[in-house]
């Protein structure tokens, strides 16, 4: 979704899954440290999470507007950036909660596919291959990444929902917090959302980020 809005809209979209894969793809030691948590499908403490996602941040990204994906996806994770924010005397405008059926969400991401030498995504419904399993970019084998396997992503979304109730809480009190219809395919729960953001006039504000996350771990990361 988000790197949907970033084509839309030409708004900076960061992710916390896509900055996790590229550096699990270069065996670099953060990847090597994330990809314990992600196989086996725990979460991310929420210290390196916030450390890595705010050390892609600065003042004029942050002045021109952002989408942020996946996070934060804990109260912990939430708490960091707020302090991340307020040193830099910028704030959250928004915290958008896409709700939808876990048997939905389980259908969507056990349909990911990635490259197995590039690292590019595809979906064997909303973004497939030109050819079946091979990527359109270098020609490498596509394989399904272990924490998108359906066991690994039942237990995300169980772990997920636990995590959403405080943090849901967190956004709520701050009267930050929206949610969407996350139903049907990809493009009508963008236009959900595009409808939303029009509505509260949020494009063209400065100073300001915009969170996309899901019910119950929706994760487009």
């Amino acid at each position: 979704m988000a790197h949907l809005l970033e084509e839309r809209l030409k708004v900076r979209h960061i992710s916390t899954g896509d900055l996790f894969r590229r550096e699990i793809h270069r065996r670099s030691a953060l990847g090597r440290a994330v990809q314990r948590y992600v196989s086996s499908g725990r979460l991310v403490p929420d210290d390196l999470v916030v450390r890595v996602m705010t050390g892609q941040l600065n003042t004029r990204l942050l002045g021109r507007g952002l989408v942020l994906d996946g996070f934060p996806r804990t109260i912990g994770q939430a708490e960091g950036l707020d302090r991340f924010l307020n040193r830099l005397r910028r704030s959250l405008q928004a915290a958008v909660y896409l709700e939808c059926p876990q048997r939905v969400l389980v259908s969507r991401l056990a349909g990911r596919r990635v490259c197995s030498r590039c690292g590019a995504n595809y979906h064997i419904r909303n973004i497939p291959p030109r050819r079946a399993g091979v990527c359109d970019r270098c020609g490498g084998t596509l394989v399904i990444r272990k924490d998108d396997r359906v066991q690994t992503i039942r237990k995300r979304l169980r772990i997920d929902r636990a995590e959403a109730t405080p943090l849901l809480a967190h956004y709520r009190k701050q009267r930050k917090l929206f949610r969407l219809n996350g139903n049907g395919s990809s493009e009508q729960a963008l236009q959900r959302l595009l409808g939303l953001i029009r509505q509260r006039r949020w494009l063209g504000k400065p100073d300001r980020a915009v969170r996309s996350a899901g019910k119950g771990g929706h994760r487009d990361d």
